[in-house]
Parts: structure tokens; C-alpha cells; sequence
């Protein structure tokens, strides 16, 4: 590393540690899916201390059998049971993509506040209509963009807000994972029809995109996007429900043609004069979930990584650039803190929005109206790669 480099940096903490607080006599929470993201939704809801009466799966006796492997409580037979019992708040939607929509609405129309995984819906159209239904339900809403929970996350927001970066010019960045190098892998996110038309974008990139646009505090407003299918033929296993980040059987199944990208590049125009450019893969080797992003001022520039979530890069052009380490959340500095943690800092504050009976007026949280935000971006993409040329975002009046 070179000598104008300056390893660690002293700073007075500018974000509280995170209070904890016991909601079990007074909240209770049902989590829809039982894969990967229902089971990290459900473990950390128990470490905030909120109850979770049960869960609901495809089908009650798969969910019987994920439940006792990953040690959830009862299945529910059905999402219409979960939203029955008067013990549940709070539903936490992590089902497969298509089902957001229909099983967000439900819960909100049962007078359930929602905690939605992303994409929020299908398409702009359905996204608004769960935006609008939110709104007039008067209930918490809010959409899983956990990295804005990362403390050095909302450092350099801090940073940025306060006018010590300067002017955003430039906001840069990748989100690499290596999960779908291979032709048998397989996972439900690459069947369209269960995951949507755009797989890296939607499933990577709109976290991508949310970081870039909270941090720096811009909306995007156009963008030119090239969409890349490497591995255009996988096998499909004949049993299709392989979890997330698994490998599928080596043998078994059947090819079938593969129509969602796993490789993206995208210009951005961000509000203003600030420009972006974002890369995205499913299918680097060795990058397991390497989110980067990168904001170049005026005046410094700040480079956070989430394989690498307890530093902050400063750089500077005339001083001695610097390495920030994390210095507020749950636990001391030099005790990592990460991804399961994020979850937990996004469940206090809805929790607390919860607990309060309604939304605040400016919610500390991501809500459904930033699902809206990433599915009109997305719709974007989608245009920008089908015509070729830059795509303005669609947002209405």
C-alpha cells in the first residue's frame, strides 16, 4: 500500500449506536417463504426480539420440512391463515418475485403492516398500485435495501449530505457474485416468469442502484444499458427448488434456453451534472458478493465494499488518503459487523414505526415507494437494451 495512504483515521462517531429494545409483548410477526431470505428474516427479527408465529411455504408440507431443517416455527397452511391471526402485525413478504405483489397486497388489505423483500412487484404498473395501496392503508411499508443499514453506509451519507465531498461528479461501482458460473446452476430467479424479465439488474443491481442514489442524494434520470446472457443453455434439475447461493445436482434434469442477462453494464445520468457507470455479473469467479460503489467530488471521494463492510475508503488529491473503520452499530470497533446486521438495523426502525401505530412523516427506512423508484429504473434498463440508445427513467408528473 503506498505511504500516502494513512491506515487509520480518529473520528468523533456522528451516528448513535443502535438502541435495542424487547418488542415481544407487544408486536408479532409472520415471515412468508422458507428459503434462504425467509430464514435471515426470521433470525434476525429473534434478535431484535420480536416474535414470529409462524411462517407460510409453497406448500404446508415443504414448509413443515424447511421449518424443522432451519429450526422456524410452525408453517402456517396458508398465507390466508397467517394473515387470520390477530398475534401478527407485521408480514415479511420473502417469497419468489412473482408472489410480492398479490401477497403484499393481501397482507395490507388484512390490515398487516409489510416488510417486502425486493423487487416490490413485476412492473411499474403493480408497484405503483402497492405504493398507492400503502399510502391510503395508512400502515408501515417498507422494501429490504439493506445496505443503506451499514454504518459506514450512512457515513458516507453523512459525508456527502454535509458537503465534504464536494460536488458529486462521478458515482462508480460493480455488484460482482460468482454464484451462476456454471451451466447446472440453477435457481428459480432464472425462470422468468418467477423472477422477472431482468435478473441481474433486479436481483443485484436495484441494490446497487438504491445505494447510489441514497448516498449521494440523486435520482437517476437516464441510462444506457448493455445486457449480456453468458451462459445462454443451463440444465434444469429435475427438482427445480434449488436454494439460493447452492449448487444444483451434478446429475439429472433437462437443458433449457436461458432469455435473462447475467451480465450488465450501464451509463447512468444521475440529477445535475453527476454521471455514473455500474457492472454487474453473476458469473465472476471468486467474487461471492462483492458490491462496490465508489462517489468521486470535488473535493475527496468515498469507496465502501461490502466483502470488505467494516472500512471506508477516503481519497484525497492532496493529502495523505485515508481508511476509516467503523466506529458505531451493534458492536465495538474491530468486532465485524455485516450482513445479518443490516437486517437487524432495517427491522428496528420499521419496528419502531410499528410500534408507533403509523409511518413517520419522513421515514428512516426504505419504503414501497423506493420499490417503485427501482422498478421504473429497471423498466429503463430494459428499454436503454431493447432500443440500443439511452432511456429516460418514466417517472409521473
Amino acid at each position: 500500500m503506498s505511504d500516502r495512504v494513512r491506515r487509520t483515521t480518529v473520528y468523533k462517531p456522528t451516528l448513535p449506536v443502535y438502541a435495542y429494545f424487547d418488542m415481544s409483548n407487544s408486536v408479532g410477526a409472520a415471515v412468508v417463504g422458507t428459503g434462504m431470505m425467509g430464514r435471515v428474516h426470521a433470525e434476525a427479527l429473534r434478535r431484535n426480539g420480536v416474535t414470529v408465529f409462524g411462517v407460510v411455504g409453497s406448500s404446508p408440507e415443504r414448509a413443515a420440512r424447511q421449518a424443522a431443517e432451519a429450526g422456524l416455527p410452525q408453517p402456517y397452511d396458508s398465507l390466508a391463515e397467517a394473515l387470520d391471526d390477530d398475534r401478527v402485525s407485521v408480514v415479511h413478504i420473502c417469497s419468489p418475485n412473482h408472489l410480492h405483489y398479490e401477497q403484499a397486497l393481501a397482507a395490507l388489505q388484512a390490515g398487516k403492516h409489510v416488510v417486502c423483500e425486493k423487487p416490490l412487484a413485476m412492473d411499474p404498473a403493480q408497484a405503483a398500485e402497492l405504493r398507492d395501496a400503502a399510502h391510503a392503508s395508512g400502515l408501515v411499508h417498507a422494501l429490504c435495501f439493506i445496505q443503506r443499514f451499514y454504518p459506514l453506509c450512512q457515513e458516507a451519507k453523512r459525508r456527502v449530505d454535509a458537503g465534504e465531498v464536494g460536488s458529486v461528479r462521478l458515482i462508480s461501482g460493480s455488484y460482482l457474485q460468482d454464484w451462476l458460473v456454471d451451466e447446472t446452476d440453477w435457481n428459480w430467479r432464472l425462470d422468468p416468469a418467477l423472477g422477472g424479465s431482468l435478473r441481474a439488474v433486479g436481483d443485484i443491481g436495484s441494490h446497487w442502484l438504491d445505494l447510489a442514489e441514497y448516498i449521494s442524494g440523486r435520482r437517476i434520470e437516464a441510462v444506457m444499458a448493455d445486457l449480456t446472457t453468458a451462459v445462454p443453455t443451463r440444465t434444469r434439475p429435475d427438482d427445480p427448488g434449488v436454494a439460493t447461493f447452492a449448487r444444483a445436482a451434478a446429475t439429472g434434469g433437462q437443458s433449457v434456453d436461458v432469455h435473462t442477462e447475467d451480465i450488465a453494464g450501464v451509463l447512468l445520468r444521475f440529477e445535475g451534472a453527476t454521471r455514473g457507470v455500474m457492472t454487474l455479473s453473476q458469473v465472476s469467479p471468486g467474487r461471492k458478493n462483492h458490491l462496490s460503489i465508489e462517489v468521486s467530488g470535488s473535493a475527496s471521494s468515498l469507496q465502501w465494499n461490502a466483502e470488505n463492510s467494516e472500512q471506508l475508503w477516503i481519497g484525497h488529491r492532496d493529502a495523505p488518503n485515508e481508511v476509516m473503520w467503523r466506529a458505531t452499530g451493534d458492536y465495538p470497533p474491530g468486532h465485524g459487523q455485516g450482513y445479518p446486521d443490516a437486517f437487524k438495523g432495517l427491522f428496528r426502525t420499521v419496528y419502531r414505526a410499528v410500534a408507533a401505530g403509523a409511518p413517520p412523516a419522513v421515514p428512516d427506512y426504505p419504503t414501497f415507494d423506493d420499490g417503485v423508484e427501482q422498478a421504473l429504473i429497471a423498466d429503463a434498463i430494459a428499454e436503454s437494451a431493447r432500443r440500443g440508445q439511452w432511456a429516460s427513467v418514466a417517472r409521473p408528473e
